[in-house]
């Protein structure tokens, strides 16, 4: 099987981590991390834009061939939840109009698949990715989090959550 070239994306309104990673014969390899920004002066509407652009280029740059997306998390602040919603069908829409399948992995998930138990602290999460991905020093903590769903869906084995891709010019 040729290898996966892997788009972790953890969403936020603020700040917006991805994470790529190549797997290929059952080794994980660091590709590129970082962070989407939007300024905070800008509106909601003009955030979610860069958002969705920003995406677009680190898509265009490294093409992917799948992405992942952490799922929302239980929030008690309603508001908040509905934030972080409008980020992930921001970059959602991104991966799948770049043409990446788009998985989704609940934060309990990732945690227990990157450090070996679902309620691990984010200082644990970076720790480990610099570990799994041999690298030099700890990732910021949002391309950590966005590494260890890339590496989360590179462990995945058996029924993923995928959203559809739409095959341009056929009505669904």
């Amino acid at each position: 099987m040729p290898g996966e070239i892997i788009l972790g994306i953890d969403p936020g309104s603020r700040a917006t981590g991805y994470g790529i990673v190549s797997w290929e014969d059952n080794r994980l390899q660091f590709v590129n991390a970082g962070i989407i920004r939007p300024h905070t002066k800008l509106t909601f509407a003009e955030r979610l834009e860069r958002l969705y652009s920003g995406l677009n280029e680190v898509i265009g740059r490294h093409n992917p061939t799948v992405s992942a997306v952490e799922g929302v998390f239980h929030s008690v602040n309603a508001r908040a939840a509905l934030l972080l919603g409008h980020a992930r069908g921001a970059v959602i829409l991104a991966a799948v109009h770049g043409g990446l399948p788009v998985f989704e992995y609940s934060p309990m998930t990732v945690k227990q698949a990157v450090v070996g138990y679902g309620r691990a602290e984010k200082a644990q999460v970076q720790h480990m990715v610099r570990i799994l991905l041999n690298l030099s020093k700890k990732p910021a903590q949002d391309a950590a989090d966005a590494l260890a769903v890339a590496i989360c869906h590179a462990h995945s084995s058996g029924s993923r959550g995928q959203y559809p891709i739409p095959r341009k010019g056929k009505a669904e």
